[in-house]
């Protein structure tokens, strides 16, 4: 088959163990997201397959339509709202999805923004490097609040991150997500008013779908201390549009670190928050880990290879599927 592996921006599917069982295979891969439909269906014309990693890059109907070759895409991970999967039903072209990031590594790259943030790293390493020493005082975590938005999978373990930094951990969510809080033995704020108001660090872990879209609203921004800090490494919908640089500019919080944006990938700085001096911006690392995107491509060959052999699996529209030769 001829495969095309789409987004693939640190190269990590050749450097993959996975990426040696597709001999006998042609391998295309793109390191950039091609957002422009025409110049997608151009890149994909002569392709048989596709590999898509997470949602970096949508498969629209215009697209799929005028892709008459190909005949299979394997999905890494289980979200399929980028996917128009009526019209690659239609076109017979089989989508299996399986295979997730675990929690770990999205939690993990929480943390170091919070550490980042508040210690502030970045501008004191490129102090040093300008031939500069100490430039500023950063702000310790032993004993001040961490609120946790959503005490899910990642939220858990964030909370259990700043417990072991000595803080006062306390969360807010839904009902469920508030007594699987209390169960574990943290705090639930009286009120959602509270919550933004008392926290010294917030930590966003919210599921972007049509009921939390734009949750996170420019008046609970407003109740936020001057000195908090507003960690954002779920999905930048979540928060209305453009409250986030609105609060930051009125110094409500006073500082943000945010790994994910609106429309990516965010070429040449074009984001009004990596410009502001008191927003800490990463290109959406959270799950960007070697384990992780190894065992994702591992999934996503597996998919491969059993279409390969006329018996696909992880097959999310199976009215679709169709012999491989």
């Amino acid at each position: 088959m001829r495969i095309a592996v789409l987004d693939d921006y640190a190269d990590a599917f050749r450097a993959s163990p996975a990426f040696g069982r597709l001999a006998g295979h042609e391998v295309t891969v793109f390191r950039d997201t091609e957002k422009d439909p025409n110049a997608l269906v151009s890149r994909l014309r002569d392709m048989d397959a596709i590999v898509l990693t997470q949602q970096r890059s949508r498969l629209p109907a215009a697209v799929v339509e005028r892709l008459p070759g190909l005949r299979f895409v394997s999905q890494t991970g289980r979200n399929l709202a980028h996917l128009a999967l009526d019209a690659l039903t239609r076109q017979g072209v089989t989508v299996s999805a399986g295979g997730a990031g675990g929690p770990d590594a999205t939690a993990e790259l929480a943390w170091g923004l919070v550490l980042a943030a508040l210690r502030r790293i970045p501008q004191e390493v490129e102090r040093l490097r300008e031939g500069q020493w100490q430039g500023s005082v950063g702000i310790g975590l032993k004993g001040k609040v961490l609120g946790i938005y959503a005490y899910g999978r990642i939220g858990s373990i964030v909370a259990r991150f700043g417990r072991a930094f000595g803080m006062r951990v306390v969360c807010w969510g839904r009902e469920g997500s508030q007594q699987r809080a209390r169960a574990d033995g943290y705090e639930v704020a009286e009120s959602r008013e509270a919550f933004f108001a008392g926290t010294d660090v917030l930590s966003l872990h919210i599921l972007l779908n049509e009921a939390t879209r734009g949750i996170v609203r420019a008046a609970d921004l407003a109740l936020m201390k001057p000195t908090a800090l507003l960690v954002n490494t779920s999905r930048a919908q979540i928060i209305e549009a453009g409250a986030l640089e609105a609060a930051l500019r009125q110094g409500r919080p006073g500082l943000a670190a945010v790994d994910v944006f609106e429309e990516e990938p965010v070429l040449g700085a074009a984001h009004p928050l990596i410009g502001l001096p008191n927003a800490l911006c990463t290109p959406h690392l959270g799950y960007a880990e070697q384990s992780v995107f190894e065992a994702l491509y591992e999934v996503a060959v597996d998919q491969l290879l059993a279409f390969a052999a006329g018996a696909p699996t992880n097959v999310v529209n199976p009215e679709a599927a169709r012999p491989p030769g």
